[in-house]
């Protein structure tokens, strides 16, 4: 691992720190400028919205004014071309209410004037003179994203229209005057929105602001021109957008890619005068306008925060050589303490307030230091003195209880057995306490000189090529044999025959002596013993199974402690020293190899495994 000093690494990471602040608050304002400036796009084209819709509303009022002013008993051409309209009618009442037009009804049940937008049919257009049926005969164009449409010519109109009532000197309404004016292609009512609307703003020779009025889905008047320079007539509006005004009847915003630009776009449904939808008014504003200003601050925006990074690089160059410089004397101080330079003190002054806390506190710490060396060298010279004496100890009284053990064991054996006489039941039954006794104590000196052994670090191994069944399991299996049966046990030795190891005959007799034992001692009366093997490579893996209570695993970490004994019922009958485990680890682990305990759940399986050595 590449190794950085604390400077470096103090600078780096504030380095870090600011880029990524910066980065967050880079996105941040990015975020923020964007969402105010679409925000004020999309607010604006809102208003240009109601703006255009109230200029188109002021063009039908427009028409009412003009039919107010003029006098219904003038001849109707006469009138109507005056008026500048494109069609202009004079009904009864009758045939007011006998015809179709709902404006003209309108009239009849207020008795004022209205006005609104109608579709005229073909029909009535039929009627009209020929350059208004030239301009409702509009072909439709093939738009992406429109609707599906079998439709190849529209040949119906779209009017905005006024009607007033007609009345006799006493005041009867004997009929009504209409008229109006066809949109369809009347390129100077949109030209006349977006004036009032945008006025004749620019920007980069590009006007700010567009009008469309459409019939149904078809534009049929509008300022948007195709990349040829003409008007697009006979496009249409996107499927999206006509099912949301015209069939959920919503106002629709959002930005669109108007034939060369991107615009921010919004469209409201045109009704009639029956509240149906008929058509859509349209207006876009010009989005770069929009995009060139929030680029101009956040331009802006990263020069401050490069001119802040920078400063902050800076400042964070002289602060970590401030935090660092006085951590390097203490790296120096401790490394001359791990050389043996225990009373090793600071002297540089730290400016800040933790730093110069830390090296006073470093400095009694060195001092305390070689004050508990000097106790821990006493300490230690003590210590190695009374292990020697205890060492000692355990190997005088092991090795002289040995010898008394072995004469008194001889002389109890040869009394209970009748060498030296006969003697009644009772006589023997004593006997054989005592010699279970002398058994017992017998092993534990054993173990005792064991772990003399071991403690001294004297547990040579010796190997030899022995047979693992044969020459260690059997013989330790038969030195158990009375408890097996006294316990009326299954002993199974399903470990393969003839199989050879290289070990420590007399370590390894002490490992299996311990196990089988344990197995014995602790199995449950009219229970199983299983010992098996299994080589896997180089290692040969024993396991020798009892049937008993299963050993927990808070207990199972007790299990090789020296002088540790299980807190189980059968503790309190079972004799013990808390040697055997220890020592069995101890023996296993010199042979390079390993012992635990797997609990089943109807007893425990301590296997061991170590090298085979041949």
């Amino acid at each position: 691992m590449r190794l950085t000093s604390l400077k470096s690494r103090l600078f780096i990471s504030y380095v870090t720190i600011i880029l990524t602040l910066g980065a967050c608050i880079l996105l941040l304002g990015y975020y923020v400028i964007s969402i105010d400036i679409v925000g004020r796009a999309q607010k604006q084209v809102l208003t240009n919205l109601k703006g255009a819709n109230t200029a188109y509303l002021a063009e039908i009022i427009r028409i009412g004014d003009a039919l107010k002013i003029g006098d219904p008993a003038d001849d109707i051409e006469t009138l109507r071309q005056k008026m500048n309209l494109d069609y202009l009618y004079r009904v009864t009442a009758e045939e007011a209410a006998a015809g179709s037009n709902p404006i003209v009804r309108k009239v009849l049940e207020g008795g004022e004037g209205v006005g609104a937008t109608r579709l005229i049919s073909k029909d009535e257009l039929a009627g009209m003179n020929s350059a208004v049926r030239a301009r409702t005969n509009i072909t439709i164009l093939d738009t992406p994203m429109a609707r599906p449409t079998s439709m190849k010519v529209l040949d119906t109109g779209m009017a905005k229209e006024y009607a007033i009532p007609i009345r006799d000197s006493a005041g009867k309404m004997t009929g009504v005057m209409y008229g109006g004016r066809i949109i369809n292609q009347d390129y100077a009512l949109v030209d006349r929105i977006k004036s009032i609307v945008f006025g004749q703003e620019v920007y980069e020779s590009k006007p700010v602001g567009t009008v469309t009025i459409f019939q149904d889905d078809v534009r049929i008047s509008t300022n948007v021109l195709t990349k040829e320079g003409q008007r697009a007539i006979g496009t249409r509006v996107s499927e999206q957008v006509y099912q949301w005004v015209v069939e959920e009847g919503k106002t629709w915003q959002d930005r669109a890619f108007v034939v060369t630009d991107w615009y921010r776009t919004a469209y409201e449904p045109i009704r009639d005068i029956e509240d149906r939808i008929v058509g859509i008014l349209y207006v876009g504003v010009l989005e770069l306008q929009f995009t060139d200003m929030s680029r101009q601050l956040l331009l802006v925006f990263v020069l401050v925060l490069i001119l802040a990074a920078a400063l902050g690089a800076a400042l964070s160059f002289i602060m970590a050589g401030s935090i660092s410089r006085p951590l390097t004397h203490m790296l120096d101080a401790t490394q001359r303490i791990s050389k043996g330079d225990l009373g090793h003190i600071i002297t540089a002054e730290a400016s800040i307030a933790e730093l110069h806390e830390l090296a006073r506190a470093f400095n009694e710490m060195s001092a305390r230091l070689e004050e508990r060396e000097m106790n821990l060298q006493v300490s230690k010279q003590k210590i190695e003195e009374s292990n020697k004496s205890y060492l000692e100890l355990i190997g005088f009284v092991a090795h002289e209880l040995k010898g008394l053990l072995a004469s008194a064991i001889m002389n109890a054996y040869a009394i209970r057995d009748g060498f030296l006489g006969m003697i009644n039941f009772k006589q023997k039954k004593a006997i054989d306490s005592i010699t279970r006794n002398l058994d017992y104590l017998t092993a534990t000196v054993k173990k005792f000189l064991n772990l003399s052994r071991i403690e001294r670090g004297n547990l040579e191994i010796n190997r030899t090529k022995i047979r693992l069944k044969e020459d260690i399991l059997n013989p330790s299996l038969e030195t158990f044999s009375k408890i097996f049966l006294d316990k009326r046990m299954k002993v199974q030795n399903s470990v393969q025959a003839d199989f050879w190891i290289q070990v420590d005959a007399d370590l390894m007799m002490i490992v299996a002596n311990n196990l089988i034992n344990n197995a014995a001692k602790y199995g449950f009366e009219d229970g199983q013993i299983r010992l098996t093997s299994k080589v896997e490579g180089n290692r040969v893996r024993v396991e020798v199974y009892n049937d008993g209570r299963p050993i927990l695993e808070d207990a199972q970490k007790k299990l090789f402690r020296k002088f540790s004994r299980l807190d189980v019922p059968e503790k309190k009958t079972v004799k013990g020293s808390g040697l055997g485990l220890y020592i069995t680890k101890q023996i296993v682990e010199a042979h390079g190899g390993r012992i635990w305990v797997e609990p089943t759940e109807k007893g425990n399986s301590f296997i061991f495994e170590f090298e085979r050595g041949i």
